[in-house]
């Protein structure tokens, strides 16, 4: 039986790892979405995918909402490429949603944001 409970116990602290990083990815791009939304203030895809993050963080959704809102924004990225700042804002919250699928995703929504910031620096 303590084999057992520990993959059980090792498997919850995973899944609140997951948590925990679907819930940074989504702080990251939070922090660079006004580089989409001033942009293209009709387009929500990008706040429905951070929105998603921090829901499926909560538990309030199930993988397969998070992973459609993900691939929402990262769609509302190929429609604004020519905008390198807010299609990497974009990408940003497409990654965080995503980590609810896999958590590898959590250090592109960083990476992406950390691009969304420097473009907007130097005006791309």
């Amino acid at each position: 039986m303590t084999d057992r409970n520990d993959q059980q116990g090792a498997k919850e602290a995973s899944m609140r790892d997951r948590r925990t990083q679907a819930a940074w990815a989504a702080d990251c791009a939070e922090r660079v979405l006004p580089y989409f939304e001033e942009a293209f203030p009709d387009d929500d895809r990008p706040r429905k995918a951070i929105e998603a993050a921090r829901a499926w963080a909560r538990g309030e959704i199930c993988v397969g909402e998070a992973r459609t809102a993900a691939l929402a924004a990262h769609a509302a990225a190929r429609d604004v490429a020519e905008r390198p700042a807010a299609c990497a804002a974009a990408r940003a919250a497409g990654h965080a949603a995503a980590t609810a699928h896999m958590v590898g995703h959590a250090p592109h929504a960083a990476a992406y944001a950390k691009k969304a910031a420097a473009c907007a620096l130097t005006g791309r």
